[in-house]
């Protein structure tokens, strides 16, 4: 459903919250370290949300990356449509393009309106779930978030 990219970026996102949250610089191979994921991969997910003004990046010996808003105002659907775009939250499960497109040309799929339901709810799931209710539920639960 999300991409590598997305849950990846995701991650290091709500890690970073756990970290301390804004202003906390952290390297990115200790980020990358810590979660187990691809140094290289990951700095170009946190430089695409640092353009989109999530994170702040500082280049250098103490260099890394920080949260540049608050882990309560980030939501994770923020974050999807940064680093994956809408195409989720649009587009049909079975043809391409939305269904909206799709049913100008074509029938719609078998499994439009299941899909529509699902759809609608996680984007309902999306837009209410921030980035520091996620870091907190990590903490509280025996989940090993790295």
């Amino acid at each position: 459903m999300l991409s590598n990219s997305c849950r990846y970026g995701i991650r290091a996102v709500v890690y970073l919250a756990s970290r301390n949250g804004i202003k906390n610089t952290i390297g990115i191979k200790e980020i990358s370290g810590d979660l187990g994921l691809p140094t290289p991969f990951l700095a170009k997910i946190l430089q695409q949300l640092a353009k989109h003004k999530i994170l702040d990046s500082t280049k250098g010996p103490n260099g890394g990356f920080s949260l540049l808003k608050k882990p309560e105002s980030i939501t994770i659907i923020e974050l999807i449509k940064i680093i994956d775009g809408e195409a989720l939250f649009k587009n049909c499960i079975i043809h391409d393009g939305t269904c909206s497109d799709v049913k100008r040309s074509k029938k719609l799929c078998p499994v439009h309106k299941e899909y529509s339901e699902i759809r609608n709810d996680l984007i309902e799931l999306f837009k209410n779930k921030t980035v520091a209710q996620v870091a907190k539920s990590t903490e509280e639960s025996e989940y090993m978030f790295i």
